[in-house]
C-alpha cells in the first residue's frame, strides 16, 4: 500500500484541479512493471464500439473526453490478471463507467466483464465505487468535476477496488465447485487431476481475458480520463 500511495503522489493524482495533468511514467513505475496505454495525443490502441452513434470520444488537451449518448471505447489488447490506474472526472448529472474483462460487442452495452461505476450526482443510486449490479456503493467519494483515481486489481477470481488510494473492498467471484449439481454454485476450485469447473454466465466474467473499456452514457454527460496505466500480473 505504501508503494501505491507513493506512485499516486508522484503522479499528482490527489490533486483536484480541473486542469489537465497528464503524468509521465516514473522510473519507479517502470521498474514495477507499469506501462501507459494512452499516449495523451491520439487514441492509438483504442476503438469505439458505436462509431456511427451519438456518443463520441476525442483527445482534448491530453485527455480522453467522452460526450453524447451511449458508446464504449475499448482498449484492444485483452488482459487477464492486471492492475489498472486511471484518473476520472465526471460532470454534474453525468454517468459513465470503467469496464474490465469485457468482450468486444458492436453497438451494445457490454454484457460481460465488470463495470466500475462513475457517478457522483446522477439519479442512478449506484455511485462511483460500485461494481455495477454486484456491489452497490451508495455515496460517491468525490464531487462533481473533481478528479479522482480508480485503482482496479484483477487477479485470479478476485477484483479489488480502490479510490484515491483507499481500498473500498475486494469482490471474490463465485465459481462452480467440482461435483456441484447443475446450476449449483460453490467457492471451490478444481483440484489437480479433476475436471475444471464449467464456464457459466457467472464465473466466465472473472475467468476470461477481456478488454478495458470506457463509457459515455447519455447526452449531457461529460466524462474525462487521463493517466491510464496498466501493470500485468502473472
Amino acid at each position: 500500500m505504501k508503494r501505491i500511495a507513493t506512485l499516486l503522489l508522484a503522479l499528482g493524482i490527489f490533486a483536484t484541479a480541473s486542469t489537465a495533468a497528464v503524468a509521465q511514467l516514473t522510473d519507479e513505475m517502470r521498474r514495477d512493471g507499469w506501462t501507459a496505454i494512452f499516449n495523451g495525443t491520439t487514441l492509438e490502441g483504442w476503438k469505439d464500439n458505436e462509431p456511427g452513434g451519438t456518443g463520441k470520444f476525442a483527445v482534448e488537451n491530453g485527455l480522453i473526453v467522452g460526450t453524447g449518448g451511449r458508446n464504449h471505447l475499448y482498449y484492444m489488447e485483452e488482459l487477464t490478471n492486471f492492475e489498472l490506474l486511471i484518473d476520472v472526472n465526471i460532470n454534474n448529472d453525468g454517468n459513465s463507467g470503467v469496464y474490465v474483462k469485457s468482450q468486444w460487442q458492436d453497438n451494445a452495452w457490454p454484457t460481460t466483464g465488470f463495470e466500475l461505476q462513475v457517478n457522483s450526482t446522477h439519479r442512478d443510486p449506484q455511485k462511483t465505487g460500485s461494481l455495477y449490479n454486484i456491489v452497490r456503493w451508495p455515496k460517491a467519494p468525490h464531487a462533481d468535476d473533481e478528479w479522482f483515481t480508480y485503482h482496479i486489481i484483477c487477479n485470479g477470481n478476485n477484483l479489488t477496488v480502490r479510490v484515491n488510494g483507499e481500498t473500498l473492498y475486494t469482490y471474490t467471484c463465485p465459481v462452480r465447485a467440482p461435483g456441484a449439481g447443475r446450476g449449483g454454485q460453490g467457492g471451490g476450485q478444481a483440484q489437480q487431476g479433476t475436471t475444471p469447473p464449467p464456464v457459466t454466465e457467472q464465473n466466465k466474467r472473472i475467468a476470461q481475458s477481456g478488454h478495458i473499456a470506457l463509457q459515455t452514457h447519455h447526452d449531457g454527460s461529460i466524462v474525462k480520463f487521463r493517466n491510464v496505466f496498466v501493470k500485468k500480473l502473472p
